[in-house]
């Protein structure tokens, strides 16, 4: 993962340098520049909000069922820390290791949902990049664009008028071009639930005590 960082780091880096010398001046008379936010491109499509809500779809009940795992530790901690000075030795362990468990379960199980998920998007996102690939290229052919560059956050394009910005024509184009039936609106979000903050320590558990032998 960090060499593919480094990589999409490099290659932003050769993409913007165009961006900055086109803000410096202007380009020559007669040739087209556009500007092109691909990450908005692709989620705008009718394809890729299908695909975005069947994704949510898919992983709802994993989302819920850690969300449940998440309110049992919470619940479990805040009784070990009402009860903290009334609890046995034995009981405070019992609870600890309880807790302890659940904590361990929850985290695999959270990093396993949110691998998953974001393994997920990343194709549907690769597969409507390529096609768009194809119809930005047409399109800036057919229409005489010399330059079409990316327009996302990532790039330091520090103005580009709004007759330059390409997104929702070839937004437009690729539906046209693979049309899909539109998503059901309506749909619940699939929210991944936050990270369980560790609980606040309890006073430390002392081994039970035993009578000594007559």
């Amino acid at each position: 993962m960090k060499s593919r960082d480094r990589v999409l780091t490099v290659l932003a880096g050769f993409l913007a340098a165009p961006a900055v010398l086109l803000a410096q001046s202007p380009a020559p008379e007669g040739i087209k520049v556009g500007v092109l936010n691909m990450n908005v491109a692709v989620s705008e499509t009718v394809e890729g909000k299908k695909g975005l809500q069947e994704i949510q779809t898919k992983y709802q009940a994993r989302s819920q069922d850690l969300q449940k795992q998440q309110q049992e530790i919470q619940s479990l901690n805040d009784q070990l820390q009402r009860q903290s000075a009334t609890l046995s030795d034995e009981e405070r362990l019992r609870l600890t290791r309880q807790l302890d468990e659940k904590q361990k379960i929850f985290k695999r199980a959270q990093e396993d949902y949110q691998s998953d998920l974001q393994a997920d998007e990343q194709d549907a996102v690769r597969r409507i990049g390529l096609k768009m690939d194809r119809i930005v290229k047409d399109y800036a052919q057919q229409n005489g664009f010399a330059l079409v560059i990316e327009g996302g956050p990532q790039m330091p394009i520090y103005y580009a008028a709004p007759q330059v910005d390409l997104t929702e024509e070839l937004v437009k184009r690729y539906d046209a071009a693979y049309p899909v039936d539109a998503p059901a609106t309506g749909s619940t979000k699939t929210t991944p639930p936050a990270k369980t903050a560790a609980p606040t320590k309890s006073p430390a558990t002392r081994p039970p005590a035993t009578n000594p032998k007559p």
